[in-house]
């Protein structure tokens, strides 16, 4: 028997890892004739440690967010997903991502780039697709490997 996927989640954030795991959550979600839901994950605890505090910042965050991801959402479209769903959430990306939208959207893949972060800034801050692999309430794809296959070059020097 073959896992067919319903809702599909991929999670962008600007990097390079989290473009090519667009790309093959698109090709996924046609196989599968699935939702695709895009979602980026505003980090409010970046905005706690800003002594003055503007609103504007946010404003300026959330409409950058927005116009990547309705790219992100015209591309998939374009490219033949028939149900695309698109959100900006705020709070924590690690929750928000593993657990809080999954659970909310009954998603059954989430798919996620792997991170560049070496041992010191995993110990520190911890990984995002780290802490989804390991918290997801369902099948979690780590992408490594570009569109041919071939492992990433990570977009970090």
């Amino acid at each position: 028997m073959l896992q067919q996927y319903n809702n599909i989640l991929v999670a962008i954030d600007g990097s390079y890892e989290a473009e090519i795991a667009f790309h093959k959550a698109i090709e996924v979600a046609k196989r599968n004739h699935a939702t695709l839901h895009i979602l980026h994950v505003i980090d409010t605890r970046a905005f706690q440690d800003v002594s003055s505090f503007d609103s504007s910042m946010v404003e300026q965050v959330t409409e950058t967010a927005k116009k990547t991801i309705d790219e992100y959402q015209t591309t998939a479209k374009d490219q033949g997903v028939a149900q695309v769903v698109s959100k900006i959430e705020y709070g924590a990306p690690k929750t928000t991502i593993a657990r809080n939208y999954p659970k909310d959207h009954k998603i059954d893949l989430i798919m996620i780039g792997a991170t560049g972060l070496n041992a010191v800034e995993r110990l520190l801050i911890g990984s995002v697709t780290e802490f989804v692999t390991r918290n997801a309430p369902c099948d979690v794809l780590v992408v490594r490997t570009d569109i041919d296959g071939k492992p990433m070059k990570s977009s970090k020097k």
